[in-house]
């Protein structure tokens, strides 16, 4: 899944793209993709861009006085195609496409089993429920102390689902909240309520430094180069049974919300397997 480090990456890119240029036409070909149906993308047509920005895991793609947020779901992405250019015949299939008045197009892709792509068009991006809910941004120059506290709170509630948990804290998912946990050395599976001091300074110094040293890593990374380059720069997660960056012991997996996350049992788990 896209989280924020990549998002803001690709917003970016967006905006440098496609700032001032006109949508000629939203090709939507997946009508499960539209949250807001009495105003689909085809409204937008005709309008410019005039700023593409980021909330927690969201696109918004400014048009004056309308937005078109974009939630890419666990496997959605962004192709951006120049005037001319096709797209790759393995890529995964396009549920959107937006064409500009340059010829330039973006794809909105999904390679999972079922729709996770989500597009409202909206005049406030707090109209989309999720964006109304989320928390504080670990990327955002004012997020601190007293917002990391707010989020934990002494709460009997694992760790690694906290810093998921849009609401508490926007835009981390299953990736880096294992990159995080490991580099703070704490459990994924210890609640907040029993976090030592110590653990919770470590916890709040590795969000910040992993999220906003993944962002500045992925900045001017091609957007179709972006997914590979967040699996690369990985240490723990994705990587079951490759020998932990720090010790050297065996980074062991476990079932977590449906899906797999990973762990150093030495670095993190006094040698517990979870």
């Amino acid at each position: 899944m896209p989280e924020s480090p990549e998002m803001q990456a690709l917003a970016d890119q967006l905006g440098a793209r496609f700032s001032g240029r006109v949508l000629e036409d939203a090709d939507v070909l997946e009508f499960r993709a539209v949250k807001t149906r009495a105003a689909p993308p085809s409204t937008l047509v005709g309008s410019a861009v005039t700023g593409v920005g980021r909330h927690g895991k969201h696109l918004e793609i400014v048009f004056g006085g309308r937005r078109l947020v974009v939630s890419l779901g666990r496997h959605g992405w962004a192709r951006l195609l120049a005037p001319g250019e096709a797209a790759p015949p393995d890529g995964p299939p396009a549920l959107a496409v937006l064409s500009f008045d340059d010829g330039s197009t973006v794809a909105l892709t999904d390679a999972g089993g079922w729709v996770s792509l989500g597009l409202w068009v909206v005049s406030a991006a707090t109209e989309v429920p999720a964006i109304a809910k989320l928390g504080p941004d670990p990327l955002d120059a004012s997020f601190d102390r007293s917002d990391f506290d707010r989020a934990f709170g002494g709460r009997r509630k694992q760790v690694k689902a906290i810093l998921q948990e849009q609401e508490s804290i926007a835009g981390i998912g299953n990736a880096y909240s294992d990159e995080i946990l490991h580099t703070a050395k704490v459990s994924p599976v210890v609640h907040a309520s029993a976090l030592s001091p110590d653990q919770r300074d470590r916890l709040y110094a590795a969000t910040v430094d992993v999220m906003r040293t993944a962002a500045a890593a992925r900045a001017g990374v091609p957007a179709d180069r972006l997914k590979q380059a967040k699996v690369d720069a990985m240490q723990v997660h994705g990587r079951a049974g490759e020998a932990c960056p720090v010790c050297g012991g065996v980074v062991r997996e476990f079932a977590f919300g449906g899906t797999t996350a990973e762990y150093c049992p030495t670095c993190q788990t006094d040698g517990a397997l979870l």
